[in-house]
């Protein structure tokens, strides 16, 4: 039932509103949940879960239980000629399937008392209020989460970018037993495969490419090894495809409406951090609707991006260049404790400083020496 009224209005119920319906719960505000679509949500997805994400998630009172997704210690890039593979310095990591991981937060949204408007089309927002099916509901805040092309963000006059950039994803799911404990990344000519393990007997397979007429099939062929480890496989799901943008907006808001997740900017799906950062954004707004100051959960927002957007730049400018690519991942696997730098570091388990002295002017020395 559409409420007269509610403090917080949150347009989209994928991961990123439901986080921010949760987390603004937690600090006691009335939430409304809006979306027009029926759960469960599904979006093609690495649906991989880095140990950054778990902590987050935890804060947020969502546990994902083990008969419910496969645990994964590190992470293993491969190309044609070599491989190397870190293990995470604390925790593990888990592939899960969008759609569990989704229940999850609708279920933890509707324990603490979120109002849920599925199959609700929001029409308009304006400061202090939004219109559903003819309806003005006032509030005190209004929430984007509607994702990549997010029509709040054009109603808020939010769209101004820094730089953006595209991509293409396609994802599909196999029956066979996981062959590795890391979640593996193949570098190929002009793409990536990662592969993430999300039950006992079931893999995801997620191709990452410039060229929007490339599918797994064709990919595949591209890495021997894995191509011979999926023959005769059974899919267990169809082929799903998505856009993945590169985006740094201005601004991520305007009076009372604000945005997160994909609406409010996102980085490369190469870097996996595209959930995780919803969830902190997520708790960093919270903070700020509670002492209503929108500017304290700009600033953090931009630090948040920091870290994902130099892994977006440094993973990218080795899809850019096989022979820059093939020189770095020789120079990893030489030295494996560089690689686990690395890792530690886009986990969030590594200080900046601490990265650059430990891995990258090391790293950059051997590239250079190669």
């Amino acid at each position: 039932m559409i409420p007269r009224r509610t403090e917080v209005f949150v347009i989209g119920g994928g991961p990123a509103g439901l986080a921010a319906a949760i987390a603004a719960r937690l600090k006691g505000f009335d939430v409304t949940v809006a979306d027009p679509a029926q759960p469960p949500i599904e979006k093609a997805c690495g649906e991989g879960l880095m140990p950054d994400s778990l902590r987050v998630l935890k804060r947020l009172g969502v546990d994902i239980a083990m008969d419910q997704a496969f645990a994964f210690r590190g992470i293993r890039f491969v190309d044609e000629s070599c491989s190397v593979a870190a293990s995470f310095p604390a925790g593990s990591g888990i592939g899960v399937r969008r759609i569990r991981l989704h229940r999850l937060l609708i279920d933890r949204a509707i324990d603490l008392g979120v109002r849920m408007l599925w199959g609700a089309h929001v029409t308009g927002a304006r400061d202090n209020s939004v219109s559903v099916a003819g309806q003005e509901i006032p509030c005190r805040w209004v929430i984007g989460a509607d994702g990549q092309n997010s029509r709040v963000r054009c109603w808020a006059g939010l769209e101004s970018a820094r730089s953006e950039s595209r991509r293409f994803g396609f994802r599909r799911h196999y029956r066979v037993a996981p062959w590795s404990d890391s979640m593996e990344i193949y570098w190929g000519p002009d793409h990536q495969v990662y592969i993430t393990p999300v039950g006992p007997e079931e893999i995801c397979v997620a191709l990452l490419t410039r060229d929007s007429h490339k599918r797994v099939d064709e990919a595949l062929p591209c890495f021997p090894e894995l191509h011979r480890r999926l023959a005769g496989a059974v899919l267990v799901s169809s082929e799903r495809g998505a856009v993945t943008v590169s985006r740094r907006l201005d601004q991520i808001f305007r009076g009372s409406i604000v945005l997160i997740g994909d609406a409010s900017g996102s980085v490369d799906a190469i870097t996996g951090a595209g959930l995780c950062l919803s969830f902190q954004q997520a708790l960093s707004l919270a903070d700020a609707l509670a002492a209503g100051d929108l500017r304290a959960y700009q600033s953090a927002h931009r630090r948040m991006f920091r870290r994902p957007v130099f892994m977006q730049h440094l993973m990218l400018s080795l899809d850019g260049s096989a022979g820059l690519r093939r020189r770095v991942l020789q120079a990893l696997s030489s030295k494996p404790e560089i690689f686990a730098n690395l890792v530690a570091m886009h986990v969030g388990d590594l200080s900046f400083p601490d990265f650059i002295s430990g891995a990258m002017l090391p790293l950059g020395w051997r590239v250079l020496s190669a």
